[in-house]
């Protein structure tokens, strides 16, 4: 039996009273994965919630947990994957993004590539999404790498940075020290007290 549903809509910054493991928030009946009679991709989509070691908190608010929408392509035996992170403060919810995947099926069962993806979708979380699902499903079905069909260099590792929680200064001092092996930290400031957390 799947979790009841949250009473409160769900966004990437929604307070949870502890994590849990990784679920899904069953919001639709998924069909059967099969061919379509023309030979395009089935999508699919649905809410993914992720447990966070601990909280991540920001001056905007805490979370315990990552709230993202993935999207499926199915073609065969073959599947591409692509997700996305819908942000309030750019006017998205899970929910709608959920949706607005949902009502491009006909088009992909009609063909939609990623070319005439970019003027059927508004720029956005849901977009990217089946942008990249349509990259992954591309690349393992030619058996390319996304960088080949993209026309771009391989890619090389680079330096990104581990952020700091937002806390109190002795918290988040005691965190920085825990990742001092990091080469590189982003510390996180909320207003009050900010001058103190850099010196901790």
């Amino acid at each position: 039996i799947p979790p009841p549903l949250p009473k409160t809509p769900i966004n990437s910054h929604s307070r949870s009273p502890r994590a849990s493991p990784q679920r899904l928030i069953p919001v639709h009946k998924s069909p059967d994965f099969q061919m379509t009679s023309n030979g395009f991709p089935i999508l699919d989509a649905h809410i993914g919630l992720w447990p966070i070691a601990g909280s991540f908190t920001i001056s905007r608010g805490a979370k315990t947990e990552a709230v993202t929408v993935i999207a499926e392509l199915r073609h065969g035996t073959v599947v591409g994957r692509g997700e996305c992170v819908p942000y309030p403060r750019y006017g998205e919810t899970p929910e709608a993004a959920l949706s607005a995947l949902l009502g491009m099926r006909d088009a992909i069962a009609s063909g939609l590539d990623r070319n005439a993806l970019q003027a059927a979708m508004p720029p956005g979380a849901a977009r990217n999404a089946l942008d990249c699902a349509l990259l992954d499903l591309e690349a393992k079905r030619s058996g390319r790498r996304i960088w080949e069909l993209l026309g771009r260099r391989a890619p090389e590792p680079c330096v990104t940075a581990y952020t700091i929680s937002l806390s109190t200064p002795d918290i988040m001092a005691k965190a920085a020290a825990k990742a001092a092996h990091r080469p590189l930290l982003k510390i996180k400031l909320g207003g009050d007290g900010d001058p103190a957390r850099p010196a901790a």
